[in-house]
């Protein structure tokens, strides 16, 4: 009886950890959110939950422990948006689970400009996920959305393999490193280099329209990120019209 009640404390003492962790990192997200990342400190935190700073480290030992954690779970709790829109997708094709996927980063985009700005355009060095920082792998949880569609696009033979004289061959040999990363799929270097050339033209139009690069010519940029989605389809061989 004394060791179950021994593991009946142990896992309270492990839930309200979690809890309280939970509670930090919320905290840390709405100072970013108010105040930018320059306002996310232990500090701060501590003062916003009535406890002194020393005490946080209990929980993170330091800034950059706590930016690596708030980065992990915006990029989980964007890889979870993006997943459901894609199972949610009118279209249950490749492209069309790929359009429905790219108008959802669109839109989580958009309405979480500071989380958005803090993982992909990384105003604090400790947000960098760099290979074996924490944050690293829930980056790559992220990217796995995509890389699963890719993999449809692959598999299903809808994604065509460029002609050889057509690619760059600058860059290709780079992407070596990335297909290893894949683990057991292996896709030729040639999807992944169309691959790549749809995701940099996606983030890129999502990109100049959360920070407003737009703004000198558009209030509405919606049409624009529309033709750069038919674009990009087309790019993957795939027919815009399933999408629309």
């Amino acid at each position: 009886m004394s060791t179950r009640r021994a593991r009946q404390r142990e896992e309270a003492r492990e839930r309200q950890r979690a809890e309280t962790k939970s509670e930090i990192l919320g905290h840390a997200r709405q100072l970013l959110v108010d105040e930018g990342p320059a306002a996310v400190s232990l500090r701060a935190i501590a003062r916003e939950m009535g406890m002194t700073a020393p005490g946080l480290y209990r929980y993170y030992a330091d800034h950059r422990e706590l930016v690596q954690a708030l980065t992990a779970s915006l990029y989980d709790e964007l890889a979870a948006t993006l997943r459901h829109a894609c199972d949610q997708a009118p279209e249950q094709s490749p492209r069309g689970r790929f359009a429905g996927t790219a108008r959802a980063l669109r839109t989580w985009a958009l309405s979480h400009k500071p989380e958005f700005a803090l993982i992909f355009s990384k105003p604090m060095p400790d947000a960098d996920c760099a290979p074996g920082d924490p944050c690293h792998a829930a980056s790559w949880r992220f990217g796995g959305v995509f890389v699963d569609l890719m993999t449809e696009f692959w598999r299903t033979g809808i994604l065509s393999r460029p002609e050889p004289g057509t690619l760059d061959l600058d860059w290709l040999p780079q992407l070596e490193e990335m297909r290893e990363h894949l683990g057991s799929e292996q896709p030729p270097l040639e999807t992944l280099y169309v691959f790549v050339l749809a995701w940099s033209r996606l983030y890129g139009v999502v990109s100049v329209e959360v920070f407003g690069h737009l703004n000198f010519a558009l209030t509405d940029p919606e049409p624009l990120f529309e033709h750069n989605l038919r674009d990009i389809l087309e790019l993957l061989q795939a027919d815009p019209q399933d999408n629309q």
